[in-house]
């Protein structure tokens, strides 16, 4: 399977990125991502963001290191999510959200971390099912049929949830369409 790594970067206009630009913050999360995960695995080589979803072990040391705001920062800067929709998922204030980014040695509890990586892995998918951060974000917030009408991006508050949702993404990305 081909997992592509030219995430698109959403801003405050989501859409207003060029493709360059969308690369160098993609290059940006990898490069930020490779030295991470060698301070916490048996990890030598140069790391992208699509293998560090594949490497399942990986995966679960960093949740259990817990995430550096900086790289929340960047993984935040490619996801369609606003400030808002990410206190909510992370169950928390938008001032404590405001007091972590200006204390630069924080890193996110466990429990918060596999939030922020669930969705990251969410959105990385989308893009690559969709072809688009546009079209991701239209589905992301449209009812649909297969999740009981319901948005996709209200189902991913949860775990459960969040693979429905990538599930659906998955039949999406086969052509099986319920």
């Amino acid at each position: 399977m081909l997992i592509r790594t030219n995430v698109v970067i959403l801003k405050t206009n989501v859409f207003a990125m060029s493709y360059d630009e969308q690369n160098i913050a993609i290059n940006e999360v990898n490069e930020s991502l490779s030295v991470y995960v060698k301070n916490i695995g048996n990890v030598s080589r140069k790391i992208s963001f699509a293998d560090f979803f594949q490497d399942k072990m990986l995966l679960v040391q960093a949740i259990r290191r817990g995430l550096p705001y900086s790289i929340f920062s960047q993984i935040k800067s490619f996801t369609p999510f606003t400030d808002a929709d990410w206190a909510e998922y992370l169950d928390l204030s938008s001032k404590t959200l405001q007091r972590y980014r200006d204390d630069k040695n924080f890193y996110f509890k466990p429990i918060h971390s596999e939030k922020i990586f669930e969705l990251a892995e969410v959105t990385n998918f989308g893009i690559e099912v969709f072809g688009s951060s546009e079209k991701f974000y239209r589905w992301l917030n449209s009812p649909t049929y297969s999740l009981n009408g319901h948005k996709p991006g209200e189902l991913i508050k949860d775990s459960y949830g969040k693979e429905m949702v990538m599930a659906e993404l998955n039949r999406i990305e086969h052509g099986i369409f319920a």
